[in-house]
């Protein structure tokens, strides 16, 4: 997999894809991320990729010719299945998307800023939008890199244990169940019983219906 990503902020994302599972699976060759500075597609001299809105309005507003200047050259050196933009209004991510984009081959995320991106980018360039939740942030940067990372720990080969991400919360509806591990009492805080028992039949069966019984005490809405 390859994940373009376009920002007037490439700094910002220097961190998340530099260290831990994101290092790892770039290392091992599983996916390519790549941060585009949009600056570098500015034709004037200041490389500024930012104006005042047609009719007035406080803030800025993104541009349109450096970002659709580079999505082309992206294009033109291979086929994007998404293009995706980062905003506040767009579809909630959820872990069926991820699951989803998890599939694909090529995409570019573009990270909005100040007062968002000039309309025909989001008209005539866009694919898809993602939000990561009703509330807005300085910028797309932190919401590329969580969309990023739900989707590059899904790919074959990127968590040691390939079945972790199967059962990680959302995947089949429900939370994940409580964990545990040693030591088995401490300060007189004990593991449940079942856990130690040994007789996995049983332990599946705990940790389904624990799963249900916190889904249904703090996320109600998943269980219809």
């Amino acid at each position: 997999m390859r994940i373009d990503i376009i920002t007037c902020l490439p700094r910002l994302l220097e961190s998340p894809f530099s260290d831990s599972i994101l290092k790892r699976a770039q290392d091992k060759g599983l996916v390519t991320v790549k941060v585009h500075n949009l600056r570098e597609y500015s034709t004037n001299k200041h490389r500024t990729t930012d104006d005042y809105a047609f009719g007035g309005g406080a803030g800025m507003v993104m541009m349109i010719e450096p970002i659709d200047r580079c999505i082309t050259s992206l294009k033109s050196e291979r086929t994007y299945d998404e293009v995706l933009y980062m905003s506040p209004d767009g579809e909630t991510l959820s872990q069926s998307l991820a699951n989803q984009l998890s599939l694909k081959q090529n995409l570019i995320l573009l990270c909005g800023h100040y007062k968002g991106v000039d309309e025909r980018v989001r008209e005539h360039l866009i694919t898809r939008e993602i939000s990561i939740g009703d509330y807005v942030l300085s910028g797309g940067e932190l919401a590329a890199a969580v969309v990023a990372d739900s989707i590059i720990r899904l790919l074959p080969g990127v968590l040691n244990d390939e079945t972790s991400a199967l059962s990680d919360s959302f995947q089949d509806g429900l939370i994940a169940p409580p964990v545990y591990t040693r030591p088995a009492d401490y300060n007189g805080w004990k593991v449940p019983e079942v856990l130690l028992s040994g007789h996995q039949s049983k332990i599946e069966d705990w940790k389904q219906e624990e799963a249900i019984k916190r889904t249904k005490s703090r996320r109600p809405g998943l269980i219809s």
